[in-house]
């Protein structure tokens, strides 16, 4: 009891401070195995716990950013995968396969998680190389030379749900984004089609692989800098086939659903939290991958990439949602309700046209969005 109280003692302090007063968190909000605390080699820090939901399965908690030379600060309350929609494009069968998540983990092995921890045999905690982090020539001059190679922090679990294999990931940069993402592998699950709803795999043209989609949602309950004042926005550039753009913003004040067009994304910003150059600190998020699937009437929830509700504990899941207590999918989550603590709902698609390289045992797929820090710091925090 005294862990978490004494993180909540510093979220809310977070909260109602300036970086540059904000001191780092006094202790952990949970004890090993459950606790990730994680000093990157740039100096930047990811502080989290994790736990294993029957429903959701693997879920973050409590998830504090400290870059580098800077002072620690709340991002996310929670996040969980919200549902894996699999409908198949003959029309049947359409799948939901989030139920039961956290029976379906399975224990993973040293080759599951190179050179990381394994923990409670379920989550893997690694870290590994995410590339350039910047390269910059210096024009000549060796002594103005810019080049570092970002390292990330990945926590992970897999699932065995029917003949797939999910890996789900989220991962922390040194530069402080966050890529939420799940793989699929496994096996084909062998569904015999025709031409126009599938493609030949194996020898001749005698068995048609059903294509499918898989339409993943992220549930996102932010804390920036503490737990109150959240406000989301989008951005829109308008002026297509024109020299200029123009930027407009709109401030969601009330429960809404969004869907991705060009050119446009969504940043949750606390108003009041100011980097050392006096600009609100906020973490962008932006979907522009998903294939965007939208199906039918009785499937409404495929009908937009981005909800924000207010929140509601017992709305856990985007579809066939478990509680009594609250509606059954997110559509009917974003009613008209005012928004003072909202939660973000991150649909991304993927269509699945199955080929000959899909062969036992397939190659892993990807899916998954991208959150980067906006103004959480006053300059770049990989130098």
């Amino acid at each position: 009891m005294f862990l978490r109280l004494a993180l909540a003692a510093f979220v809310a302090a977070a909260g109602h401070a300036s970086p540059a007063t904000v001191a780092a968190p006094a202790a952990a909000a949970c004890a090993a195995p459950y606790l990730v605390d994680k000093t990157l080699p740039n100096g930047a820090r990811w502080q989290m716990c994790w736990e294993m939901r029957t429903i959701e399965g693997l879920t973050l908690r409590k998830v504090v950013y400290t870059p580098r030379g800077g002072s620690p600060t709340s991002v996310l309350r929670s996040a969980a995968l919200a549902q894996i929609h699999v409908p198949y494009d003959s029309g049947e069968p359409r799948y939901h396969d989030i139920g039961s998540m956290g029976e379906a983990a399975f224990a993973l092995t040293s080759g599951d998680c190179p050179g990381g921890e394994r923990r409670a045999e379920k989550v893997c905690v690694l870290e590994r190389a995410r590339g350039h982090a910047h390269l910059k020539d210096g024009y000549g001059d060796p002594a103005e030379r810019r080049s570092r190679q970002g390292r990330e922090l990945v926590v992970l679990a897999a699932y065995q749900v029917g003949w797939y294999t999910y890996v789900s990931e989220f991962v922390f940069g040194d530069d402080g984004a966050i890529t939420p993402r799940l793989g699929a592998t496994g096996s084909l699950a062998g569904t015999v089609t025709t031409p126009k709803h599938g493609w030949p795999i194996g020898v001749g043209h005698r068995h048609f692989e059903e294509s499918h989609s898989h339409n993943v949602f992220w549930r996102m309950d932010f804390d920036v800098h503490g737990a109150s004042r959240d406000v989301v926005e989008q951005y829109d550039f308008t002026g297509d086939r024109t020299k200029k753009r123009t930027m407009k913003r709109t401030r969601f004040t009330r429960e809404t659903r969004a869907v991705n067009q060009r050119m446009r994304w969504w940043r949750v910003v606390d108003p009041g939290a100011l980097n050392t150059d006096r600009h609100p600190m906020s973490w962008e998020i932006n979907n522009s991958d998903s294939a965007e699937y939208r199906g039918p009437a009785d499937e409404a929830f495929t009908r937009a990439d981005l909800y924000v509700t207010q929140y509601k504990a017992c709305e856990r899941l985007a579809t066939q949602n478990p509680s009594p207590r609250c509606r059954k999918s997110v559509d009917t989550y974003a009613g008209r309700e005012r928004l003072t603590d909202p939660v973000l709902w991150v649909n991304v698609g993927f269509h699945h046209v199955a080929r000959d390289e899909d062969a036992d045992p397939m190659p892993i797929h990807w899916q998954g969005f991208r959150i980067t820090p906006r103004d959480v710091t006053a300059k770049n925090p990989t130098p």
